[in-house]
């Protein structure tokens, strides 16, 4: 099969594209012919070795593909439509190949009527936001949820999936981005570089926020806790280099709570529980990529690339093998 791989931690040059053996399932395993894969800001820290993991040499990477079975077997019928977003880590080669092995107990059907280069743009920012609002946030309906960066993939998927939850949504986003973060079903969206933030932010949510997520990775401490409703919770998705300074005091006053979370570190129940949902989304038409963009799996490497130099903000590519 042809594959985008490394052989060794390394920065995107060190993704080749070439010919490797095709993969064989092995016990609760089913083979897969990927028609989609896509690129995450965690490959490329599994990649580089910023996220150390296990990686078997030469190591696919990738973490999300949409395909269709080849073989029938564990519970699957050769032929069904299915996604996973969770290969490349732990051990498990990449999804970034014509063939994919994936086990059985992290492979979802997708939805009829669904494209694949679609669900496979919205599948690991809308697990990473499930994760993040219901798993670690506790979120339950009619709360208050601030979404900082709600222009982004995870940010957009975050209002989404809080919104169909029945919470009441407050978003940061550039002004361009207003209206798409609105017809998510923002309820206030504020320019994030506004100088009186979080003063505007504190207007709009008397009694506090009850959950706080910040997908820019600049997380920005102080200000989250003083905008925290008693008992809030900061949940933390992003900032794998960041440190900031956390006000103590004023977050145990509140009761208020703190958890991160990386969402390679999901079990396999907390990421069917998140399929659940995000199939639902997706039959609903309710997740969709903003910008979309398809490249030959070959170009993985220049995919990486631009990962990495920060141009694709608000942007999902696909590789296609």
């Amino acid at each position: 099969m042809r594959a985008a791989y490394v052989e060794r931690l390394g920065p995107a040059d060190a993704i080749r594209f070439g010919r490797l053996p095709d993969p064989e399932p092995g016990p609760g395993e089913v083979l897969v012919r990927v028609l989609a894969t896509t690129v995450n800001p965690v490959d490329t820290f599994v990649r580089s070795g910023l996220f150390r993991t296990p990686l078997p040499f030469p190591f696919v990477i990738g973490r999300d593909l949409v395909g269709t079975v080849v073989t029938a077997g564990a519970g699957f019928a050769a032929g069904e439509t299915v996604w996973c977003n969770s290969l490349g880590h732990a051990g498990r080669q990449g999804a970034a190949a014509e063939l994919a092995a994936v086990p059985a107990d992290r492979l979802y059907r997708l939805p009829p009527g669904v494209a694949a280069e679609e669900a496979v743009a919205v599948v690991h920012p809308a697990a990473t936001a499930y994760l993040a609002l219901f798993t670690h946030g506790g979120l339950r309906a009619g709360e208050t949820v601030l979404v900082a960066g709600a222009g982004g993939n995870v940010g957009g998927a975050l209002v989404v999936l809080a919104a169909r939850a029945g919470a009441r949504v407050l978003a940061t986003a550039s002004p361009r981005d207003h209206d798409h973060v609105r017809s998510l079903g923002a309820a206030e969206v504020v320019d994030y570089r506004a100088p009186d933030l979080a003063e505007r932010l504190a207007r709009s949510a008397p009694s506090g926020v009850d959950v706080h997520v910040d997908t820019s990775g600049r997380n920005d401490l102080r200000s989250a806790v003083g905008l925290l409703a008693h008992r809030g919770r900061i949940v933390l998705l992003a900032g794998a280099r960041d440190e900031p300074v956390l006000p103590v005091g004023p977050l145990y006053m509140k009761d208020g709570s703190l958890r991160g979370f990386a969402l390679s570190h999901a079990t396999v129940a907390e990421l069917a529980e998140a399929a659940g949902t995000i199939n639902e989304a997706l039959a609903a038409g309710a997740l969709r990529p903003r910008a979309l963009e398809q490249v030959p799996l070959s170009e993985a490497a220049e995919v990486h690339r631009r990962m990495e130099r920060g141009e694709l903000r608000g942007r999902r590519v696909v590789l296609r093998p």
